[in-house]
């Protein structure tokens, strides 16, 4: 599938760092990632608003992909394929 294709509802596993300040969301994360195989997607649910910072810089670092991010009513989402 590509990232054309993708779905938000479509991913292999997910991450709740709600209540966690920076920077365990992103190691939460971290850790999760490196269970996947490559070109799964990490669904990441975050209250830590420098979460947004975090992830792009981290996506753009480690050359995942940062498929989409959101933010409903404090809650940042993040969906990353890994590389």
């Amino acid at each position: 599938m590509t990232d054309m294709q993708w779905r938000a509802e479509d991913f292999d596993a997910q991450v709740d760092a709600c209540g966690l300040n920076c920077p365990l969301p992103l190691l939460k994360a971290k850790l999760e990632l490196n269970r996947l195989a490559s070109g799964a997607v990490l669904k990441v649910a975050a209250t830590d608003a420098g979460s947004q910072r975090d992830f792009r810089a981290f996506a753009s670092l480690a050359g995942h992909s940062l498929l989409r991010e959101e933010v409903d009513d404090g809650v940042y989402r993040y969906w990353l394929r890994k590389a």
